[in-house]
C-alpha cells in the first residue's frame, strides 16, 4: 500500500507568513507528520508537539550521522557532495565520535569563560550603537544584531574579522538555501567556505594565536583527536552557529517586543527582568525552526507511525514552544513567564554548547538597545517584514527600525 499524500506544507508563501496556525493543526491532527522536503521533495517527518519533541531528542534509535544510511537513501536528502568537507562535526554525529568531538571545545563555552566576556561584548555593543546615525533609520539586524555576535566569535576563533562580510554571504546560502532545485548556489558557496577555512588552519598551523582555532590544531596533532576534515567541519560549526542563533535572537527579540508595546516599558522600567525577558523571547520567536537531522536506520516506530529506514525525522521547536500543553497562553508574550522550560537549544547530548554565550549576548544587546534608543519603533509596517526560507533557521530578513 503506498504511503498517503502530505497534508501538510511548511514551505508554502502562507506558512511562512503563518506557520503558528498550521503548527496548531499539525499538533491537533498529525503530531507525527509526513511531508516532503522543499527542494528534493522526498518523504520525511515532523514532530511538533512539546512532549514528543523531548521524546526525539533524546530516541538513541534515529542517528545524526548520515554516513550510517546506506548511499541510496544518503542522496535521496543530500545531493551536493561539496558540503561533505564541511559537515562532520558534532552536531552531525553520534557517540563516541561526538562525545570525542564535544569535549574538545566544551571548555570554551563554561559559564565562567563566557561570563569572562561580558565587558568585551558591552564594548563592542557600545561602539555598534555609537556608529548610528543621531536620529533616523537603520536596519537593527545589519548594523547591530548582526556585527555583535559575528565579532564576538570571529575573536575567539581569530578569525579575522574583515571577512565577515564572505563568510556572512556563504553562510546565508548554506542555512536557509532557496527552495529550488538549483544546488549550484549550495555547492559554491561550499567550496568557497571550504577553501577559506582550508587557508585560515595552513595560516595557524604555521603561526599559532591564544584563539579556540589554535587550540582545536594543537588537539589534532597530538594524537589524531582531529581528522583534518573534522577540524575544518568543527570550525565552520563554530563559526556558523556562533553567530547565527544570536543574530536571529536579537532580532526576533526586538521584533516581538516592538509587537507588545506593553513588554517593552516593562522591561525598560525594570531592566532586571532581561533575563526571564529573553527566555521568553527564545520560546515565543526562537531563532531555530526545526531541529538538525536525524534518521531512520531501519523501520522505526514512533509514537504509532512506523518511519522507514533511510527516512529523515525532525523536530519543530517553534511548534512545540507552542503547545498548549505545556505552555498556558503560549500566543502571548510575557517576559516574566515562569516555569520556562522552553526547547530552543535542544535536549540530550546535543543540547546547545554556545547557550550561554548566545543568552549573555542578547540580555547585554537588548537592555542596552532599549537605554540608548529610548524612542526605537518599526521604520516599516511590520507585516512588510519578510521571513527567511529553509527549514532550519527562524529568522527575518531585515528589520528596519527608527529612533
Amino acid at each position: 500500500m503506498s504511503a498517503p499524500e502530505p497534508r501538510f506544507d511548511l514551505w508554502s508563501p502562507e506558512a511562512r507568513v503563518d506557520p503558528l496556525s498550521l503548527y496548531a493543526r499539525m499538533r491537533q491532527e498529525a503530531p507525527v507528520a509526513r511531508v516532503l522536503s522543499p527542494t528534493q521533495r522526498v518523504p520525511m517527518w515532523i514532530v511538533s508537539r512539546y512532549r514528543d519533541t523531548q521524546e526525539l531528542l533524546r530516541d538513541t534509535r534515529f542517528t545524526k550521522d548520515k554516513y550510517k544510511l546506506a548511499d541510496e537513501d544518503r542522496l535521496r536528502y543530500f545531493r551536493v557532495e561539496e558540503i561533505e568537507q564541511i559537515d562532520k562535526h558534532m552536531l552531525n554525529s553520534d557517540p563516541p565520535v561526538h562525545t570525542r568531538l564535544r569535549s574538545l571545545v566544551s571548555q570554551a563555552f563554561t559559564a565562567r569563560r563566557v561570563e569572562a566576556l561580558r565587558p568585551r561584548i558591552l564594548a563592542i555593543a557600545q561602539r555598534l550603537l555609537d556608529s548610528f546615525p543621531p536620529g533616523g533609520n537603520v536596519d537593527l539586524l545589519e548594523a547591530f544584531a548582526f556585527p555583535l555576535p559575528v565579532t564576538v566569535i570571529a575573536e575567539l576563533l581569530g578569525v579575522p574579522l574583515e571577512d565577515q562580510d564572505r563568510f556572512r554571504e556563504w553562510t546565508l546560502t548554506l542555512v536557509s538555501p532557496p527552495h529550488s532545485n538549483n544546488l549550484e548556489p549550495l555547492r559554491k558557496a561550499a567550496i568557497h567556505f571550504q577553501q577559506y577555512l582550508q587557508d585560515f588552519l595552513a595560516r595557524r598551523r604555521a603561526e599559532p594565536q591564544d584563539d579556540l582555532t589554535s587550540a582545536l590544531i594543537a588537539a589534532e596533532q597530538e594524537g589524531d583527536r582531529l581528522t583534518p576534515v573534522e577540524l575544518t567541519s568543527m570550525v565552520f560549526l563554530l563559526l556558523v552557529a556562533g553567530h547565527e542563533t544570536t543574530v536571529n535572537l536579537v532580532t526576533n527579540g526586538v521584533w516581538a517586543l516592538l509587537k507588545h508595546p506593553e513588554q517593552l516599558e516593562r522591561l525598560r522600567g525594570d531592566p532586571s527582568l532581561i533575563e526571564s525577558a529573553v527566555e521568553e523571547m527564545l520560546r515565543y520567536c526562537g531563532p531555530v525552526n526545526h531541529t538538525t537531522s536525524r534518521f531512520a536506520q531501519q523501520d522505526t516506530e514512533f509514537l504509532g507511525q512506523v518511519i522507514p529506514a533511510g527516512q529523515m525525522i525532525m523536530a519543530s521547536l517553534l511548534s512545540a514552544n507552542h503547545d498548549p500543553e505545556q505552555f498556558p497562553q503560549p500566543e502571548r508574550l510575557d517576559i516574566t513567564r515562569s516555569p520556562n522550560r522552553h526547547l530552543s537549544f535542544g535536549a540530550g547530548m546535543h543540547f546547545c554548547l554556545g547557550a550561554p554565550l548566545a543568552r549573555l549576548e542578547a540580555m547585554l544587546a537588548i537592555n542596552l538597545l532599549l537605554q540608548r534608543l529610548p524612542h526605537m519603533r518599526f521604520a516599516v509596517d511590520p507585516s512588510m517584514l519578510r521571513w527567511r526560507t529553509g527549514m532550519l533557521i527562524h529568522g527575518l530578513e531585515r528589520l528596519p527600525i527608527a529612533f
